[in-house]
């Protein structure tokens, strides 16, 4: 069982910037693709980014290509999201998630992810 800590969100104006920061219990394992999803009420799951632990690749949304970076902190142990440029339509609730059998191919799909953490809201004010 992998528990995970998402911290970093937080209520900024349109334009700033955020770093999301995902924690597991234990530690990350070479196969786990950690990505990052976003939610608000009575919207569908929206697939933000995604990293795999071992081999670094990267995949993002469009709608955050260019504005948001996903990194791996190996020594911490944890996979950060850096936020720029924000727009109030990245207003969610954002979820970290592991896939522990993630490849590259299946990063953006939420449906592999077998552990979420609780999510952390992120505001953004126009």
């Amino acid at each position: 069982q992998v528990h995970l800590v998402e911290s970093g969100g937080g209520l900024v104006q349109a334009g700033g910037s955020l770093t999301l920061s995902c924690a597991a219990s234990g530690v990350f394992y070479a196969n786990d693709a950690i990505g990052w999803f976003r939610q608000a009420p009575a919207k569908e799951r929206e697939f933000v980014a995604a990293t795999m632990w071992r081999l670094g690749d990267k995949i993002y949304a469009d709608s955050v290509k260019g504005r948001f970076t996903i990194s791996r902190d190996v020594a911490k142990e944890t996979v950060n999201l850096q936020m720029n440029s924000l727009k109030t339509e990245d207003t969610d609730v954002y979820y970290c998630a592991v896939d522990p059998y993630g490849t590259p191919a299946s990063m953006k799909n939420s449906d592999n992810y077998n552990y979420w953490g609780q999510g952390t809201q992120v505001t953004i004010s126009s």
